[in-house]
């Protein structure tokens, strides 16, 4: 192995990504069409632009490769360019894209959702979560003539007011107290908001990296919302097709009242949905005397491309077991990286947690507190060194290799990282500024000036 003092060379050149981000800055409000995928989360001068993917890797505009994770945002579980979904989205569109009625590939998915999903009796789709979600609320208010809903203290829902109105970047948004927020895994938290007025919807993540439900903690919650006459709806954007194919409702036993799924329906190909109940489905239909309910109407929910590449990832997750290959490399990958900082001497700075399909890092300064600094720092050296990756989710595409090079890779990241632990700093060993929370007030710390 290099010594130790090689290890913090820079190795790997962004001219070409830099040029192309500065201009994204130009076109695209905040250099990117997703928050998340800002430049802001990734090191200073150090955010590739990707030109192309296969399986697990990934390479960008300046010709470097890496070994990805987060995978698309979660969206991507089998692979980039996973050829039996490319197959089916080519002999698809070869017959067209977009119709002024709906198609037979329109019923076979919906079919094929409904017998993934046995908690499910309707289905619509449409083009990503937020609409989704923002649909199954609109249902729930309607359904209940309640207006407020509950939301547990997880980390992201939707784009809509309803949601982004509880952030920090609530800019442009009415003040309003139609949301109410509970605490995951506390059921007293729910009763008080539950019986402190109407509610029309209790919305939640069954599960999350992080955090599994207690004994119990689920069930409690159907309960109540059935004790207080609100909707019970489960958040499917993650846990959908990395718990299960079926979802954490089906992992845990709960049925919800409805779901919202997206993400890694289409391996990348953008579609989402919102299923749940007939009862109240319907009233977003033509078999309703109740005042119907504009559900979902989208021009583009139902183009062949995404239900043809869904149809393709179910019969993936119906013949083989993605789900297992993606746990399996993420054992491989937590046990490897946790075992380097235990030999390290700095297991409780750095550390890999998470349910195996869904990893994230935690990075911790010398006082053991979470760091917004320390994380660059680990970016950045992973970066230099192949990975590209603000977690270590996984995808039934990494194989041992690419296990094997990450694992190496942090290992040399873990000494960049000790240094810095026992110096007390990040200071002489970050370029640029550390990367700032996605969803902020303000611009700073991360703002970027005029060219």
């Amino acid at each position: 192995m290099p010594r130790e003092e090689e290890q913090f060379a820079r190795q790997r050149d962004f001219t070409r990504s830099n040029e192309l981000q500065a201009r994204l800055h130009e076109v695209v409000p905040g250099g990117a069409h997703t928050y998340a995928r800002g430049p802001d989360q990734y090191p200073e001068r150090m955010a590739p632009v990707l030109v192309r993917g296969k399986g697990a890797r990934v390479w960008d505009a300046d010709g470097n490769d890496y070994v990805e994770y987060g995978m698309g945002l979660r969206a991507v579980t089998l692979g980039h360019a996973f050829e039996p979904v490319l197959e089916a989205v080519g002999r698809a569109i070869a017959d067209g894209v977009g119709f002024s009625r709906p198609t037979e590939l329109e019923l076979l998915a919906a079919q094929d959702f409904l017998d993934l999903v046995p908690g499910a009796d309707m289905v619509k789709f449409a083009k990503n979560g937020s609409d989704a979600t923002t649909a199954a609320v609109r249902l729930a208010r309607a359904a209940t003539g309640r207006t407020t809903v509950a939301i547990c203290d997880q980390p992201f829902f939707s784009v809509d007011d309803w949601f982004i109105g509880t952030t920090a970047m609530d800019s442009g948004i009415p003040h309003s107290a139609a949301t109410v927020t509970f605490r995951y895994n506390d059921l007293a938290s729910l009763r008080i908001v539950l019986e402190a007025g109407p509610v029309a919807a209790v919305v939640l993540e069954a599960a999350t990296a992080l955090a599994e439900p207690e004994p119990g903690f689920l069930q409690g919650v159907r309960d109540l919302c059935d004790q207080h006459g609100a909707l019970l709806i489960f958040d499917e954007m993650i846990t959908g097709f990395r718990w299960s194919a079926s979802g954490a409702q089906t992992v845990y036993g709960v049925r919800p009242d409805l779901s919202c799924w997206g993400k890694a329906m289409g391996n990348g190909f953008p579609l989402s949905a919102l299923a749940g109940k007939r009862e109240f489905m319907e009233l977003g239909g033509l078999r309703t005397d109740r005042a119907r309910v504009f559900l979902l109407s989208t021009t583009h929910g139902p183009e062949t491309a995404s239900l043809a590449a869904f149809r393709a990832v179910v019969r993936e997750y119906t013949t083989g077991d993605p789900i297992a290959r993606m746990e399996r490399a993420g054992r491989r990958l937590a046990d490897g990286v946790n075992a380097i900082a235990a030999d390290f001497g700095i297991g409780a700075h750095l550390q890999v947690l998470g349910r195996p399909s869904c990893l994230i890092f935690v990075t911790r300064d010398p006082a053991g507190q979470p760091s917004q600094s320390f994380r660059t720092l680990f970016l950045q050296e992973l970066l230099d060194r192949g990975v590209l990756g603000q977690s270590f989710v996984t995808s039934a595409a990494h194989t041992d290799t690419d296990i094997a090079e990450t694992v190496a890779a942090c290992r040399e990241a873990a000494l960049v990282y000790r240094k810095a632990l026992q110096q007390g700093s990040v200071d002489g060993l970050l370029q640029g500024r550390p990367v700032a929370p996605a969803l902020r007030r303000y611009a700073a710390p991360r703002r970027v000036e005029s060219r």
